[in-house]
């Protein structure tokens, strides 16, 4: 009841101001906060801890010279709605585009030669030559997607790669362990050369990986199709793995022993057989092998 200043006897004193909340309590120790977050994490349903819905497989794409099959195939899993871990390489001794005649092509090294120099050396000898080609077109977009040319004998699994996240390199996010899950090479003889140079090195990782080959015709053409087939085939065997990993979790999933890679590793082959009823004239060839 408010105080009447008509009532002097009424006993009523005029009101005090409300108190100050009590101050908050004190913030936390770092270490606390940190066990706080770890516990809140745990306590996740396994969608919203990111183990399944957010899992991804990390992809490589390989073909002769890594600059055409193999760069589309970088370029459309990268560049997804849903964007895809992935590095690309090259098998051959040497990076060999196209010269003025099939007896002259442009020869440049694996490693050490970025696509924008070899783009700026064919843009001075010949513009309209290797504009008309396709050759300046495919190396304006590779420069854009990584620094350049790989070779993949000369690739150490598990050696981080974090220089390529500075590089600007597309789809390095996820890489940076140097490990894959999935390879897909672009013509058969690449696939035999990536299996042969695996066995070579000995599987010291232990993790095993996936080996498909795409035949996919060395012309941009082509390599658009192919780089699109390759990337619903990129699909179907990342919503397995997820399908997996939401049911039996990623335990064991790195060395291949745990249930959800057991399970997804035994659909691979079902999984290929119907991307091949999709694509029949990209024949497919698969086989499992280690890092």
């Amino acid at each position: 009841m408010a105080y009447d200043p008509r009532r002097p006897n009424s006993g009523t004193s005029t009101p005090q101001p409300t108190p100050p909340p009590p101050p908050p309590p004190p913030a936390p120790a770092a270490a606390e906060t940190t066990e706080m977050a770890t516990a809140l994490e745990e306590a996740k349903p396994a969608d919203e801890a990111g183990t399944t819905d957010s899992y991804k497989l990390k992809f490589c794409t390989v073909c002769a010279s890594n600059n055409n099959r193999s760069m589309e195939a970088h370029l459309q899993l990268s560049g997804a709605p849903t964007a895809y871990p992935v590095i690309s390489f090259g098998t051959g001794s040497l990076v060999r585009l196209p010269g003025p005649s099939i007896t002259q092509p442009n020869v440049y090294s694996f490693n050490t030669t970025s696509y924008n120099q070899m783009y700026e050396e064919l843009n001075s000898k010949d513009e309209r030559l290797y504009r008309g080609n396709g050759i300046l077109n495919m190396l304006d977009r590779n420069r854009h997607l990584k620094w350049g040319p790989e070779r993949f004998q000369d690739w150490v699994p598990g050696m981080p790669r974090v220089d390529h996240l500075s590089k600007g390199d597309k789809g390095a996010i996820g890489t940076e362990g140097g490990v894959v899950d999935v390879i897909i090479t672009c013509e058969e003889r690449c696939w035999d050369a990536v299996v042969d140079d695996l066995m070579n090195k000995g599987s010291a990782l232990n993790h095993p990986v996936h080996v498909f080959n795409v035949d996919i015709k060395d012309n941009h053409e082509e390599a658009l199709t192919g780089g699109k087939a390759i990337l619903d085939l990129a699909n179907r065997l990342n919503e397995a793995a997820v399908a997996e990993h939401r049911v039996h979790g990623s335990a064991g999933w790195e060395n291949g022993t745990g249930p959800a890679r057991q399970s997804f590793d035994e659909k691979v082959p079902e999984i290929l057989a119907d991307w091949q009823e999709k694509y029949p004239h990209l024949p497919a060839l698969w086989t499992l092998a280690w890092l």
